[in-house]
């Protein structure tokens, strides 16, 4: 359960989807390309706090790589004789190594082992990536431009080890425009405690609850929640449920819509 927290804006006992309603007509911005009404973002729980910095989740929400995440780990299950779903490989995202030993365990129970078939993953992946390449999300370029144009300090707070975050950003150019680069691994939890984005917060000098945090699952939001930022869903491979509305300060269609709210 996430710990409590006062959301200005919003008045106890009202529901996700009731507050949703009920601030549709002045929350939401309204995208028009083509003229089909879809929403660009929507602010969930409004804050009385200004947006002085922005920290990106990495796999999901700057890369496309969580549907490689979902792949290999369940053909990392698959080579120690464990048959892992698609929906239980997407159980996966962002997860501690405590964390997703435990997912494990309560999937497979006890005898399997988190660390051995990570290392199976890393493998399987990485090989993959070495022939295949890797794709930015949409967005992701544009939005560092506004940021860095309206010099909004930035910083990316992902799970995944330092070396795996040079490779990946710099087969996309996109290494060198980060400024600073919050590996989970500097600090004593992961997600979903909220360790790296206190970090991160920090690391870019602004207060929590002024920092933006995006992220794609439910496990990274529930960190950046915790650590007080406003906490937002950019939805990838599936859609937002109830529990990541409880606590999402905005839902973003893509990175680019982000660009709007700055």
């Amino acid at each position: 359960m996430p710990m409590a927290m006062y959301i200005p804006g919003r008045k106890a006992g009202v529901s996700p989807g009731k507050c949703l309603q009920k601030r549709q007509k002045w929350d939401m911005m309204r995208k028009n390309g083509k003229g089909v009404g879809s929403w660009a973002y929507q602010i969930l729980h409004p804050r009385d706090t200004k947006i002085e910095g922005v920290l990106f989740d990495m796999d999901g929400v700057i890369l496309d790589s969580e549907k490689l995440y979902a792949k290999f780990w369940a053909a990392g299950c698959a080579f120690y004789g464990y048959n892992m779903n698609y929906q239980q490989a997407l159980g996966m995202r962002s997860l501690s190594a405590e964390a997703g030993q435990a997912y494990l365990s309560s999937l497979f129970g006890p005898d399997i082992v988190y660390s051995q078939v990570r290392a199976k993953r890393i493998e399987l992946m990485d090989a993959y990536i070495e022939e295949n390449g890797i794709e930015a999300k949409p967005g992701v370029y544009a939005l560092l431009d506004v940021l860095e144009e309206k010099k909004i300090p930035f910083a990316i707070t992902t799970a995944s080890p330092a070396d795996r975050i040079e490779d990946h950003l710099t087969r996309l150019n996109l290494y060198h425009r980060f400024p600073m680069i919050c590996s989970a691994h500097a600090v004593a939890h992961g997600k979903p405690e909220p360790d790296i984005y206190l970090y991160g917060a920090q690391a870019i000098g602004v207060a929590p609850q002024n920092c933006l945090a995006l992220e794609d699952s439910y496990t990274g939001l529930l960190s950046a929640y915790r650590a007080g930022c406003m906490a937002s869903i950019v939805p990838d491979l599936d859609q937002p449920d109830e529990k990541i509305l409880e606590i999402a300060y905005a839902r973003f269609d893509s990175l680019k819509d982000v660009i709007d709210l700055l």
